[in-house]
């Protein structure tokens, strides 16, 4: 387990250093500036508990229209990739239940992203991979806004995937081994 909030702060770094100065995400810049992003760290060993936490943050979100989007991080409980995927799933599903879809939007990322049909070396996974699993909870319509606003939103992914591939996947692993293992 992760010294208490350690995982946070690292993982503002992740934000800062990896996200927005590598423009992965060219929209969390300005929410990081404006201080709009929320993190909290969820034990995931319990998962109805985490998924509970999940529903509060939600209702969070509901009541503080100023803040944009909530990154949950999630230590102990979901190191396992596979895991990962099934709560991931319980976690859409139990949004939709709860009255939250086309409101809020998961994310997905974890320290051994792989997406389907990807050989887990591939440098592309980087574009999802982060010092913890993590569910990120984006707010849909200022997501849609935002996309937009933005001109060729539908290159982003492919932009990201090409220079994931230029920075080289082990000088990315080492960065987040770093955060994960660094001390507070």
């Amino acid at each position: 387990m992760t010294a208490p909030f350690y995982s946070l702060s690292a993982t503002r770094v992740w934000v800062e250093d990896f996200v927005v100065a590598r423009d992965v995400c060219p929209f969390a810049g300005r929410e990081l500036s404006r201080d709009t992003i929320r993190l909290r760290e969820v034990n995931a060993s319990d998962w109805e508990s985490a998924l509970l936490t999940l529903v509060d943050e939600c209702r969070h979100l509901d009541a503080t229209p100023d803040v944009e989007t909530t990154l949950l991080v999630l230590v102990p409980g979901v190191e396992d990739f596979d895991d990962y995927l099934d709560l991931l799933a319980v976690a859409e599903a139990l949004l939709a239940q709860q009255g939250y879809e086309g409101i809020y939007q998961l994310a997905s990322f974890h320290p051994d992203y792989c997406f389907e049909n990807a050989e887990p070396e591939d440098a592309a996974n980087f574009t999802n991979r982060s010092p913890w699993p993590m569910l990120h909870l984006l707010r849909e319509a200022n997501l849609e806004e935002a996309l937009a606003h933005y001109p060729d939103p539908e290159a982003i992914p492919e932009r990201n995937i090409v220079e994931m591939r230029r920075l080289g996947g082990d000088s990315l692993g080492e960065a987040l081994s770093a955060l994960r293992d660094g001390a507070p």
